[in-house]
């Protein structure tokens, strides 16, 4: 598979590429030490067991066990081939390869390919033909100018229905692939129609920045048809584990320290331009726990703002709701005036006004309590008591108290009431807090003594001593030449076959390098070179180590041994086997021998 790509080519893309970098743009990394540390992009988690070493290269979970270099993780990450994640690794690193990864590489995404030839289409429709002069006009009229339809890749899908299905067809799509694309639909008789008809289009995103599906705003009055229309689910397209302006978005935490969770793709956009490059937005449902997890990955730091209508600050309660039980989240929330939604604010007040609001977020706490207040009529002092015995309730949750005293002193000077009886109440939720917390923890712990865990058969486990010995195959002339005189075996075959393919590739190479032989080997053995390459592994070395190493191989071999002969005696004594009993403990006394 890397032969498709020269061998100098890799190597002059993997020099000048430094992997925290690349996979940063991906997942939140913190440096622990050597190592920069973060939550797994590959399997779901709380505290994080992903590790990417900047020296050697290398990144590994230790939760799933995934791990590799540069390449794997694009591969893994993005679903690509050797060769894009090659094209892709180059584009990071600003270095021209030419179009040798494109033109050979595998066809393994074809709907990617489809949706991003899509979008190409749409854009050129709404900027470059008559036919887009609508979508243009309707562009324009939503204040969207070249740069946000450039950025954006916004398009328009014309009113005729076989205009993308030609232009497609025409660059060797099968109908079988375009029908899969969900950018059509087939009639009765088998014909495919484009799905899209006289809406500006918004090409939405994987991780990766490619283009996996489209949502189209209608452009007529005509009510009667739904206002947006998406892409339907696909093998590369599931709207629970996508965000919009996500893979741009995630950029400018760097700069913004958070990101912007809102409502609609033209909130996104509006706030773009305002000057809120962080800012994403579900695909018109609630947020899942893939979408979280996503989020968590770059930023603890969550800034959502909804429409201010009721319907908008009743979602903002659901997603506020949805953080804060998934942990680990410090959140603001944006309340608008005048119930406007983020795009009609900016467009009435002007982008600096949006940026104070956007600054000035309420915290959860605030938040509930503002929406608490208007339950209650505060000027009847039942209602009053009522509001205050539920604010005070919702504080004592409050672990910090610091948190705690601030909002306290903020009921007791807006409601006209004392500090002191306010923290009496607080206490007395506090104790019973306290009494349900313990009442769990214990049932919880009662419960984990009844369940045994279970190991999985799948688990890999990783021999030290031959992890040792491949490290030193690998990295030292003389500690191969002085195994392969020994003529040692690893007894594990994937450790064997990892030796016979490191003589092999070294023989090829002429600097073979352990980074570069990961993208020579199946993909279920690059999992031993990474963690060979990731322990921390002495240099220094002795023919007696490697003897050692070695001798204590053959002792754990013939305790085996030993283990499984003395089962076969004793079984062969129950059947009073006299033949087989001699023999079995010939081999016994043999082993026990060369164990001296």
């Amino acid at each position: 598979m890397a032969g498709l790509i020269p061998e100098q080519t890799i190597a002059k893309v993997r020099e000048n590429i430094n992997i925290v970098n690349v996979i940063s743009q991906y997942v939140s990394l913190e440096k622990k030490g050597k190592d920069y540390i973060g939550l797994c992009p590959f399997h779901q988690e709380k505290t994080p067991s992903f590790t990417v070493n900047e020296g050697k290269q290398f990144f590994k979970c230790f939760g799933c066990g995934k791990g590799g270099n540069v390449f794997t993780f694009l591969m893994e990450k993005d679903g690509l081939t050797f060769p894009e994640s090659v094209q892709k690794a180059a584009d990071f690193a600003h270095i021209d390869i030419g179009d040798v990864t494109h033109a050979r590489a595998e066809k393994s995404n074809i709907l990617i390919k489809i949706n991003e030839q899509a979008a190409k289409f749409y854009q050129r429709v709404l900027v470059s033909t008559n036919a887009g002069r609508r979508g243009l006009e309707y562009a324009k009229q939503r204040k969207l100018d070249a740069k946000i339809i450039d950025h954006f890749k916004i398009g328009y899908a014309p009113r005729q229905n076989d205009l993308l299905l030609t232009y497609l067809r025409g660059r060797d799509f099968q109908d079988s692939d375009l029908l899969k694309s969900g950018l059509f639909v087939q009639t009765k008789n088998g014909s495919l129609l484009d799905r899209f008809r006289d809406r500006l289009m918004f090409p939405i995103a994987n991780e990766g920045s490619y283009v996996i599906g489209f949502s189209g705003r209608r452009i007529a009055n005509d009510k009667t048809e739904a206002k947006y229309i998406n892409s339907p689910e696909t093998k590369v397209f599931a709207k629970s584990k996508v965000l919009f302006h996500f893979a741009e978005a995630k950029k400018a935490v760097r700069d913004e320290n958070h990101l912007v969770l809102y409502e609609g793709y033209m909130d996104v956009i509006a706030a773009y331009q305002a000057g809120i490059k962080s800012g994403i937005a579900s695909m018109g449902t609630s947020l899942t726990d893939q979408q979280l997890y996503m989020i968590r990955r770059i930023t603890k730091n969550i800034i959502i703002n909804y429409d201010g209508d009721d319907a908008g600050i009743h979602a903002e309660d659901r997603a506020v709701k949805m953080f804060d039980q998934a942990g680990g989240f410090n959140l603001g929330i944006v309340i608008l005036p005048e119930k406007l939604d983020p795009d009609e604010y900016i467009k009435k007040y002007g982008a600096e006004n949006y940026t104070k609001e956007v600054k000035g977020a309420l915290t959860p706490t605030d938040f509930f309590l503002k929406r608490l207040a208007k339950k209650y009529n505060l000027d009847n002092d039942r209602e009053k008591l009522a509001y205050i015995d539920e604010a005070v309730k919702a504080i004592a949750k409050l672990t910090n108290p610091v948190e705690q005293d601030l909002y306290l002193d903020k009921i007791a000077r807006e409601q006209n009431v004392s500090f002191d009886s306010l923290k009496a109440t607080l206490a007395r939720y506090r104790r019973q807090f306290n009494i349900a917390q313990r009442r769990k923890e214990n049932s919880l712990i009662d419960q984990s003594r009844q369940t045994t865990p279970i190991r999985s058969n799948q688990e890999i486990t990783f021999d030290p001593i031959q992890v040792r010995l491949l490290y030193l195959f690998i990295h030292s002339t003389h500690a191969r030449d002085y195994l392969l005189n020994r003529k040692f075996l690893f007894p594990d075959e994937a450790f064997q076959r990892l030796a016979e393919s490191w003589l092999s590739f070294s023989e090829e190479q002429e600097n073979p390098s352990v980074n570069s032989f990961l993208n020579f080997i199946p993909s279920q053995l690059q999992g031993i070179i990474v963690n060979t390459e990731m322990t921390d592994m002495p240099q220094d070395f002795s023919d007696q180590e490697i003897d050692e190493q070695i001798d204590a191989l053959k002792m754990r071999e013939i305790r085996t041994q030993l283990h499984h002969l003395m089962n076969e005696l004793q079984d062969a004594k129950r059947k009073t086997d006299t033949k087989k009993i001699m023999t079995i403990t010939q081999k016994i006394l043999e082993l026990k021998r060369i164990q001296g």
